[in-house]
């Protein structure tokens, strides 16, 4: 029974299998990763109220001098198109100098946030513009899909948790909040702030680690999107290794461009060794690359033909010797040196084609 399961399950095609190093990669590049939005909203929080409570008096400055610039030396100048530019730029510098920190603060948070999960990642295809994306049928199955329901519980999930949190901070500064009008107007800001960073800090916190469940729900999930039939995994490794037909035709392809090189090298050899119909070696001895005669083609039946009419049409000397010639082809390769006992003999010939030629 357990085999004719496996069986069912093999045939059926269901993804029972973990996915493969090659389907995760694949994945990776259509931007697919295991990843989670509130990690990053949290983080992004974290960090932004944080920043808030260390720099609150730089901030507070900042703003003050604004306020004092404002009513001390704008209202008084005369309104013309010269101070127009002056205040322009000025307040723009100003709140160059209040953005800047907070901004800069945020951007490094969500890139450390991102990278933490996904590491560095560059995926052109998940940003492609694509007319499925705009399927009103499909948007619908979005809508009320197992997964649509899961993140409805989370939001709600969060929203009560974090307003606990908010009700919490606030009912225990409760005392303070009411006395507020009792303040003058720069204690009774400090006080709304210094609330108000507490309140976004412990909602931080609190995101954080429902973000943390929510990152492994996450890749939970993903690795059970990802999943792959036996059958899957059996084309994976097909087109990993490659059609048996194209292969055979690249094999045929480099063995064509193999002995095209090997016959443009004939015309270039000193002798061609035969023995005389059925085998071919062509031989060349040149001291400047190598010490001793090496083989530059070699060939059996049909190529050594061929071989053999190059080397005649080329002037390239042919000379018969059945025992060499079959013992060079079975004992050496193209561009190999010729063994050690077969100098004599190869001496002998080169020595008898450079007399032909009239080199020596």
């Amino acid at each position: 029974m357990e085999r004719l399961s496996l069986d069912l399950q093999f045939f059926s095609g269901e993804k029972t299998e973990k996915a493969t190093p090659k389907k995760r990669q694949d994945s990776r590049k259509k931007g697919q990763v295991a990843k989670s939005q509130d990690v990053n909203t949290a983080i992004v929080l974290l960090v932004g109220f944080s920043l808030l409570s260390f720099l609150g008096g730089y901030l507070k400055d900042i703003v003050t001098e604004i306020f004092r610039v404002s009513f001390e030396e704008f209202m008084l100048m005369p309104l013309t198109e010269a101070n127009l530019h002056i205040i322009f730029l000025q307040m723009v510098e100003k709140a160059a100098y209040f953005m800047a920190p907070i901004m800069g603060a945020v951007l490094l948070g969500g890139v450390i946030a991102n990278y933490i999960q996904v590491g560095f990642m560059f995926s052109p295809e998940a940003i492609q513009f694509k007319l499925s994306k705009l399927d009103p049928i499909q948007g619908f199955k979005r809508i009320f899909a197992l997964r649509a329901i899961v993140e409805l519980l989370k939001s709600i999930l969060k929203i009560s948790l974090v307003g606990l949190v908010v009700f919490w901070v606030i009912w225990g500064r409760m005392d303070e909040i009411l006395i507020l009008s009792q303040k003058s107007i720069g204690a009774a800001l400090a006080t709304i702030a210094d609330i108000t960073v507490k309140v976004g800090l412990y909602a931080s916190v609190v995101l954080l680690v429902l973000a943390l469940f929510d990152y492994f729900y996450q890749k939970y999930d993903f690795e059970k999107n990802i999943r792959m039939s036996k059958q899957d995994i059996k084309d994976e490794h097909k087109n990993i290794e490659g059609d048996p037909l194209i292969k055979s035709r690249i094999k045929q392809r480099q063995r064509e461009m193999a002995m095209q090189r090997m016959m443009q090298e004939v015309p270039h050899a000193d002798v061609v060794i035969t023995n005389p119909t059925h085998f071919a070696v062509a031989i060349k001895y040149d001291e400047e690359k190598m010490d001793a005669p090496y083989v530059v083609a070699k060939g059996v039946d049909f190529i050594a033909q061929k071989i053999k009419l190059i080397a005649k049409e080329n002037d390239v000397i042919t000379v018969e010797n059945r025992p060499l010639a079959r013992a060079l082809y079975d004992q050496t390769d193209i561009g190999q040196v010729i063994p050690e006992e077969f100098f004599k003999a190869m001496a002998e010939l080169l020595a008898f084609v450079y007399k032909t030629k009239g080199k020596i």
